[in-house]
């Protein structure tokens, strides 16, 4: 690739990654459109990117905007959560990026020749040290697939953290472009305390046109004008969740990073792989 080319994929990636601009997507998103415009889009859009309308839990005709339609839940039974001992599921559909160890020194690859550092991705140096020698996975959801994110586990919320960043792509471009990009990008990092594997984290990681992150147990307010320092918070109130129990929402696409740190895991599933919520990631060895 010439580096007149890479030059202009990167002054593309940093024009769209102005939060500003994700803020209007999430807008326009949000417009209650008319049935007669609305339904159709929905149909052509689902046809065009491949989403399964079948497995919705609603048919077209009873969303009332594009963001209702994209964050869409699904019919009873769609997505079987596997079942067993010592499992740590997918929480999302997508394509599994990357799925590994935690290097002892705590950079996990971005791609090949590109690190970042687990305590920055988690805004905590304490947080971060938890995780080395455990094992770890990026999952990338397209467009076209089912936003909403699940539990992993069995466990309970102890805290999460909201960082703000820009809004970078995500996709195959940007990751190969943007250096520390799922450093760089808004993010919410979920922590869970389990009996049966330890620490878990859970990163959203936000991006272009992902004008907002959502969390199923907690009011929280991404990509806003008023950017607050990141702040580790603490349920006022229990939050147990099961293995594929509601976690939290996507708007569009973007990218999970999964951390363990039970370093005794074994994996079911393999780096390329397309994986569904609830598909098993690792096994208890």
């Amino acid at each position: 690739m010439s580096s007149a080319r890479t030059n202009l994929e990167r002054l593309a990636a940093a024009a769209v990654s102005w939060p500003l601009l994700s803020r209007l997507t999430g807008r326009l998103s949000d417009l209650r459109l008319p049935k007669v415009i609305l339904v159709p889009a929905i149909r052509a859009y689902a046809r065009t990117c491949g989403a399964d309308l079948a497995e919705a839990a609603l048919p077209a005709e009873a969303y009332p905007s594009f963001n209702a339609f994209f964050t869409r839940r699904l019919r009873e039974g769609a997505r079987p959560i596997a079942s067993g001992p010592g499992l740590v599921v997918s929480p999302s559909d997508s394509r599994l990026s990357t799925i590994g160890p935690v290097p002892a020194d705590g950079r996990l690859e971005q791609v090949k020749g590109s690190t970042y550092s687990l305590e920055t991705l988690l805004g905590s140096a304490e947080d971060g040290g938890r995780f080395r020698r455990g094992v770890q996975a990026t999952l990338y959801l397209s467009p076209a697939m089912y936003h909403r994110v699940h539990s992993p586990v069995d466990g309970r919320v102890c805290a999460w953290r909201h960082v703000p960043g820009r809004l970078f792509p995500v996709n195959a471009v940007g990751v190969r472009l943007v250096a520390g990009l799922f450093t760089r990008n808004e993010r919410v990092a979920v922590f869970l305390d389990t009996e049966a594997h330890g620490h878990v984290a859970v990163v959203l990681v936000g991006a272009a046109n992902v004008g907002r992150m959502s969390l199923a147990f907690a009011d929280l307010a991404t990509n806003t004008r008023r950017v607050r320092p990141p702040e580790r918070v603490v349920p006022s109130e229990p939050v147990v969740l099961r293995r594929g129990d509601d976690l939290g929402a996507f708007n569009l696409g973007s990218t999970i990073v999964l951390l363990v740190a039970d370093p005794g895991l074994l994996p079911e599933a393999s780096a390329g792989d397309l994986v569904r919520m609830g598909q098993a990631l690792w096994r208890r060895g």
